[in-house]
């Protein structure tokens, strides 16, 4: 893979940021719900949302 230049990796670290950010608030909201599907909705967005962010981590190995 190429290197990544200035102005990729600031873009890259703000999207890690933005899914760290929406992963808390998904885990925060499924802790506050008590309809067991609105609950489940929440923990396969935190989920999905802590991949895509563990996708995104690869990029700066």
């Amino acid at each position: 893979m190429s290197q990544l230049n200035q102005v990729e990796l600031q873009n890259l670290r703000h999207l890690i940021g933005a899914h760290e950010t929406a992963c808390q608030k998904l885990q925060a909201y499924a802790e506050q719900a008590t309809d067991p599907e609105i609950k489940q909705f929440f923990k396969d967005g935190a989920q999905g949302a802590m991949k895509t962010k563990q996708q995104l981590l690869g990029f700066l190995s």
